[in-house]
C-alpha cells in the first residue's frame, strides 16, 4: 500500500465475507477496496458467461455479477458458481423466486433493487434463506427505480434523502429477521446526485457501500464521470468496493477500477503503469506513438511495473526519476534509464524493445540487479546530447520569454 496516498482515512465499516472456496473476498472491515464488473452474455450460455468471468479476472476484478432473470440462467449459476475463479453475484431485479434460485445455485452474494421487489415477505423470506446460507445480499438502490412512495414523498423527484430512505427500508426488513450481512450501493447517473447519497448514507449505516455511477455511458464520457464520482468518495474514505458502470466491454470496467485503486494508492500495483509526457516544443518523436506502442508491448507481459515515456532528455530523466523504468528521446536515440539513472543509449527505433527488455530484466533481477547491468558509458552520452539540445534549443523551447517581450512591447504602445 502507498502510504503517500492522498485519501482520508478509511471510514470504519463492518467486514462481510463473499466465501469462494478458493479465492474468498472481504468487503468492508477494512480489506482493501474490491473491483467488480458484471457479464454482458447470457447466463445461461455457461461456457460465454465462463470466458468472460475469466477475462474480467485476468483484468483485475475480484467479483463478478451475472444476471439471473429466469429458470435457464438460475440453472446456468449451478453450473457456473463452482468453476470462476472469483465470487459470483447473481442480480437480480424484480422475482424474489429468481433469487431463491440463486440462492440455490450456490451464488457467493445476491444483489436486490428495493425499488422493484416491493411485498415484504418476499423480501424476509429471501432474507432469512440467506442469513442460512451465509450469503451476503447487496441493496442496490437506483436513483431510476425508487419505490413510488419515495417520489412522492420527496416531490417526485430522486433526491439523496429519498436513495438512502430506500436503503434504510430494505435493510429494516432484513433486521426483522436478523440478517445483516449487507452491502448497499445508492447509485445515480448524476455524479452530483450519487456523492451526496452516499455521503449521507455512510452518516447512518456502518454496512460496508459499494460505489457506481449508473448509465456512466461509453467512454471517454462514461471513464471521466464514473471516475468523478468514485475518485471523489474513495478520497474521502468512503467506500469498500466499486463498480465502472461502462457502456463497452466489461473488460474495460474492470480495467478502469483496477487502475483507479493503484493510482489513489489503495491496491499494490498489479499491473502496467505507463506514464507519459503530454509533449512540447522540444520533443524530437511521435510521443503519442512511442507511448501506445510501449502500452500495448508491455501490457502484454502483466508485469507490476511502472514505465515512463518522455519527448526529450532535457528534463525527461529528471522528471520522471520515480519510475522503475523509462526512456527519453533524443538526437534520434532512446535514452533509457532505471529510476532516473541512464543506463542504455539505444537507436531511436529500439526504443520500445529496450523497454520490454528491460522491463523483462527488472521483473527477473530486481532494481538492484538491474543496475549491475549499466552501460557505463550512458551516462556521460546522454548528458552531452541533453548538452547539445540545450545549445540547439535552449531551456526556453516555446518561447516563451519571447512572446511575454511582445506582448509587453504592443500593451506599451496602445
Amino acid at each position: 500500500m502507498n502510504e503517500t496516498a492522498a485519501v482520508a482515512e478509511r471510514r470504519s465499516t463492518r467486514p462481510l465475507l463473499l466465501d469462494h472456496r478458493t479465492n474468498p473476498v472481504t468487503v468492508g472491515g477494512g480489506a482493501p477496496v474490491s473491483v467488480q464488473s458484471m457479464t454482458t452474455t447470457k447466463t445461461a450460455d455457461v461456457e460465454g458467461t465462463l470466458q468472460q468471468v475469466y477475462a474480467l479476472y485476468g483484468a483485475g476484478a475480484d467479483i463478478v455479477r451475472c444476471t439471473c432473470n429466469d429458470v435457464d440462467a438460475a440453472a446456468g449459476l449451478a453450473n457456473i458458481v463452482p468453476r470462476s475463479p472469483v465470487p459470483i453475484v447473481a442480480d437480480v431485479h424484480n422475482s424474489h423466486r429468481m433469487a431463491l434460485a440463486a440462492l440455490e445455485a450456490g451464488v457467493h452474494c445476491l444483489r436486490l433493487n428495493p425499488g422493484n421487489i416491493r411485498r415484504p415477505e418476499h423480501i424476509k423470506l429471501i432474507a432469512s434463506e440467506a442469513r442460512d446460507r451465509g450469503v451476503p445480499i447487496r441493496i442496490g438502490v437506483n436513483g431510476g427505480s425508487l419505490d413510488e412512495s419515495l417520489y412522492q414523498k420527496y416531490g417526485g423527484r430522486v433526491t439523496p434523502e429519498a436513495m438512502v430512505e430506500s436503503a434504510q427500508m430494505e435493510l429494516a426488513y432484513f433486521e426483522e429477521v436478523g440478517f445483516d450481512q449487507v452491502k448497499i450501493s445508492v447509485k445515480a447517473s448524476s455524479v452530483p446526485l450519487m456523492i451526496e447519497a452516499y455521503r449521507q448514507l455512510s452518516e447512518v449505516t456502518d454496512h460496508p457501500l459499494h460505489l457506481g455511477v449508473t448509465e456512466a455511458g461509453p467512454p471517454p464520457a462514461g471513464l471521466i464521470k464514473a471516475t468523478a464520482g468514485i475518485a471523489a468518495l474513495l478520497a474521502e474514505g468512503i467506500g469498500d468496493t466499486i463498480r465502472y458502470s461502462l457502456t463497452a466491454d466489461p473488460v474495460e470496467e474492470a480495467k478502469a477500477g483496477r487502475q483507479l485503486l493503484e493510482a489513489m494508492g489503495l491496491r499494490e500495483r498489479k499491473g502496467l503503469d505507463l506514464i507519459a509526457c503530454p509533449s512540447c516544443g522540444r520533443a524530437e518523436v511521435d510521443v503519442i506513438k512511442v507511448a501506445n506502442d510501449a502500452q500495448e508491448a508491455l501490457e502484454k507481459l502483466n508485469l507490476p511495473i511502472q514505465v515512463a515515456v518522455m519527448g526529450c532528455v532535457v528534463n525527461g530523466p529528471g522528471e520522471a526519476r520515480d519510475a522503475d523504468l523509462g526512456i527519453a528521446a533524443g538526437r534520434q536515440k532512446g535514452h533509457l534509464f532505471v529510476k532516473g539513472q541512464v543506463v542504455k543509449v539505444v537507436p531511436e527505433p529500439d526504443m520500445v524493445e529496450a523497454l520490454v527488455e528491460w522491463a523483462n530484466r527488472i521483473n527477473d533481477e530486481g532494481i538492484e540487479g538491474a543496475l549491475t547491468h549499466a552501460d557505463s558509458r550512458a551516462q556521460a552520452e546522454a548528458d552531452a546530447d541533453r548538452a547539445a539540445m540545450l545549445d540547439d534549443r535552449g531551456l526556453d523551447a516555446n518561447h516563451r520569454e519571447q512572446t511575454i517581450e511582445m506582448i509587453r512591447r504592443h500593451v506599451a504602445e496602445s
